[in-house]
């Protein structure tokens, strides 16, 4: 199954959902597809693994990147690029906001409410029930309470994206959807799709999951391990 999500998407979730990491990979999954694809890195709380990181190879494989000016990269400051405002007015066939984590990190988003007034978005929750806080239906459902508080918008759907990073085994991937798809059921928010790590996807059985899978090809690793090399977009 394809991921159908195209405009303006908003990728949210708590600090350590991998929501950063996903929104990379869906961003080249979509080129891969042929579409246009921008994205602007809107953490500005978490000073690690953020989408500025790997502007090089996004921007080589044709995707437009959007980071705070040169000066500020490595800063840890509430700035936001005005030529984000016109991203939003003018997206591309799929623009990707890369939000921060948890309430803190969306509050951002408000600051965007006259861009993107009338304009038609989706924001997304990323959940990883393997971290604290969403390791319930509860916690996952506070948690989105707080974003959309925040951000003063609204979550219209999930992204499951389960993972103990290199412990992560095929046990773990269909408990973690058998997790999300319970919380698909209580929230009344459409499950979009689930990730897989990119070693694991010959062992997965996908016909196991009701919904699109995103292959992850891990990106934003520390300086000891290798990120996986992404082919070029042809």
């Amino acid at each position: 199954m394809e991921i159908d999500l195209d405009g303006i998407v908003i990728i949210a979730g708590n600090y350590g959902s991998g929501k950063t990491e996903v929104s990379i990979n869906l961003a080249v999954n979509k080129k891969r597809s042929g579409i246009d694809v921008c994205i602007a890195d809107l953490d500005l709380v978490n000073p690690y693994f953020r989408t500025r990181e790997v502007k090089g190879l996004l921007s080589e494989l044709g995707i437009d990147v959007i980071v705070p000016p040169e000066k500020y990269l490595q800063a840890d400051l509430p700035i936001l690029s005005p030529v984000i405002s016109g991203m939003i007015r003018q997206p591309c066939g799929l623009t990707l906001l890369d939000a921060g984590g948890d309430d803190v990190g969306v509050n951002v988003l408000a600051a965007l409410a006259d861009s993107l007034g009338g304009k038609k978005y989706n924001m997304i929750q990323v959940v990883n029930p393997f971290r604290p806080f969403t390791d319930t239906v509860k916690g996952c459902l506070k948690m989105r309470s707080e974003i959309e508080k925040a951000s003063k918008m609204t979550i219209n759907g999930i992204i499951g994206n389960a993972n103990l990073i290199d412990e992560t085994s095929v046990e773990d991937i269909y408990n973690g959807y058998d997790f999300v798809k319970q919380l698909s059921k209580e929230s009344r928010l459409p499950l979009r799709f689930v990730t897989v790590a990119a070693a694991l996807m010959p062992d997965i059985d996908t016909t196991r999951f009701h919904c699109p899978v995103l292959q992850i090809e891990r990106q934003l690793v520390p300086p000891w391990k290798r990120a996986v090399s992404i082919k070029p977009v042809i």
